[in-house]
């Protein structure tokens, strides 16, 4: 389109998220690459938390979890999930939806190995989810796992990645008087090519 351009130019929508997270990481004060993520429970009701997003890969963007969570029950339930990136220093946001399947291999190893120790600990010492009766009984969950699994523990089966592959892809910037500008990239499926629209405010 001929009016996409500066912050929106080029038709890979993969390389200008990269691109936009790029600027966030030096502008925003804590966690540029925060997203809220939304999924939908058996009955239709929506729930959206904010996660960590950890890898946008050449054609998709990659979070890590709990797989007994209600967000990872939700998503293997449904197989879909979308999210928003927002940045409020950039005065942009990038809203994604699409399919969902796990990263459960050496990916998954090699970002669950980059953690701190007493991250990787806490992987194995939280149920996710589930109700709690105290923190003191988490710290002493902790210390379990850590006598159990001692300096090296290895990644839990139970805690993996996902990766979401968008059937959908919006990026926005404000404008002056709220008249801000979007550009989407869409596709019925993910074997075909982008279709991309400028969107109303």
């Amino acid at each position: 389109m001929s009016d996409r351009s500066g912050h929106f130019a080029g038709d890979d929508p993969f390389a200008i998220a990269r691109s936009w997270l790029a600027e966030a990481e030096g502008a925003e004060p804590n966690d540029p690459n925060a997203i809220a993520l939304a999924t939908v429970d058996a009955d239709g009701l929506p729930n959206v938390r904010m996660v960590l997003l950890k890898e946008v890969e050449a054609d998709a963007f990659v979070f890590y979890t709990n797989y007994e969570s209600r967000k990872a029950q939700e998503i293997a339930q449904s197989g879909k999930a979308a999210f928003v990136m927002h940045w409020k220093s950039l005065r942009r946001q990038v809203r994604v939806r699409g399919l969902v399947e796990k990263e459960d291999g050496p990916l998954a190893d090699a970002y669950y190995e980059s953690r701190s120790l007493k991250s990787r600990l806490g992987a194995w010492a939280s149920h996710q989810s589930q109700p709690l009766s105290s923190r003191a009984a988490l710290m002493a969950e902790v210390a379990r796992v850590t006598a159990r699994h001692g300096t090296n523990p290895p990644r839990p089966p139970f805690w993996g990645g996902f990766r979401i592959r968008p059937l959908e892809i919006e990026f926005w910037a404000d404008g002056a008087f709220r008249l801000h500008d979007r550009f989407r990239w869409y596709r019925s499926d993910l074997a075909q090519d982008w279709i991309i629209d400028r969107l109303n405010p």
